[in-house]
C-alpha cells in the first residue's frame, strides 16, 4: 500500500517525501477527538504497517493546541446514555488506536503545543518521540471527571516514561503538567519555541526517515516486545532481531561508507 494513497475525513494526512504528517484539525475547539477520528486514527496507523513509502511519522494538532481529548458534546454526553456493552465496544476501539500506533513500524515524533489533555495525552504518550513548548499542558485528566487513570495503555506505558512515581501523581490527581517541567521528567525529548516545534519535529522526522529504517522499525518492534520479556529473555530475542539487521544491505552500505570514509547512504533494506 501507498500512504499517498490514504484518505481521511476526519484528521489531515499528508505526505512530503517519505513523512507523513497526521494534524488534528479541529482548532476552534482545541481540536477535540470524535467517534470518527478516534476510528479513523485507528484505520490509519493501521494501514501506516503496511505503507512502505512512509517511513516517519509526525502527529501535530491544528492552530497553537494538540488535541483536548475526547469531545464532551461528541462523546462525554452520549457515554453516559450506554450501556455496558456500548461502553466496553467504546474503550477497545480507543485502546486499539495505542496498538495500532505501537505496532505501525515507522516512528512517530509527536509535535506539541498548547493543550495536551486526556486522550491527547494519551495519543502524544502512545508516540515514540514528543517535542513540546514550555506553554504546553499535560494533562491525563480522567480522574477529574469521575474516571481511573487505566485509559488506552496509561498505566503501562506512562510509568516507563516519567517514573511509577510521576505517574501514580499525574493519574491520581489530573493536575497539568507544564512544558519545562515535563522535560524535566522525560515527558518530552526536546523543548521548542512555538512557532519551531512543528518545524524541529518535522527535522526530526525526516532525519529519521534517511536512516536505516528497517533497522528502526525493529527498535520499535523490539521495545515495545522486551516490556514483558524478562533481561535473558531480552538479551536472546535482541541477537535474532540484530542479526536480522546484519543480513540488510544498510548495514552493508554503511561498512563500506565506513571503509571509505564517507557518510552512508540508507534506503531501508
Amino acid at each position: 500500500m501507498n500512504g499517498r494513497d490514504i484518505k481521511t475525513e476526519h484528521v489531515r494526512w499528508s505526505v512530503d517525501g517519505s513523512v507523513g504528517t497526521i494534524m488534528l484539525d479541529r482548532p476552534e475547539r482545541k481540536n477535540p477527538l470524535t467517534f470518527e477520528s478516534y476510528a479513523e486514527l485507528r484505520e490509519l496507523f493501521r494501514a501506516l504497517a503496511s505503507a512502505e513509502d512512509i517511513k516517519a511519522v509526525v502527529l501535530t494538532g491544528a492552530g497553537g493546541n494538540f488535541c483536548s481529548g475526547g469531545d464532551v458534546h461528541d462523546i462525554i454526553g452520549p457515554l453516559t446514555k450506554k450501556d455496558m456493552s456500548g461502553l466496553l465496544e467504546f474503550t477497545r476501539m480507543t485502546g486499539d488506536v495505542v496498538k495500532a500506533m505501537r505496532l505501525c513500524p515507522q516512528p512517530i515524533v509527536a509535535a506539541i503545543d498548547g493543550v495536551c489533555a486526556g486522550a491527547g495525552a494519551i495519543l502524544a504518550m502512545a508516540s515514540d518521540l514528543r517535542f513540546g513548548t514550555a506553554r504546553s499542558k499535560i494533562a491525563f485528566l480522567f480522574v477529574r471527571v469521575g474516571l481511573a487513570g487505566c485509559d488506552m495503555g496509561a498505566c503501562a506505558i506512562l510509568p516507563r516514561i516519567v517514573g511509577q512515581g510521576r505517574a501514580a501523581e499525574l493519574l491520581y490527581t489530573g493536575r497539568s503538567l507544564g512544558g519545562e517541567e515535563a522535560e524535566r521528567w522525560g515527558f518530552f525529548n526536546r523543548l521548542c519555541e512555538p512557532d519551531a516545534v512543528l518545524t524541529l519535529a518535522t527535522e526530526m522526522a525526516e532525519g529519521l526517515a534517511r536512516g536505516p529504517t528497517f533497522a528502526h522499525a525493529l527498535t520499535k518492534r523490539m521495545m515495545h516486545l522486551e516490556w514483558d520479556m524478562g533481561i535473558e529473555q531480552a538479551i536472546d530475542a535482541e541477537a535474532q532481531a540484530q542479526a536480522i539487521a546484519m543480513q540488510t544491505q544498510d548495514f552493508h552500505r554503511a561498512y563500506a561508507a565506513f571503509v571509505e570514509q564517507r557518510k552512508p547512504t540508507f534506503e531501508g533494506n
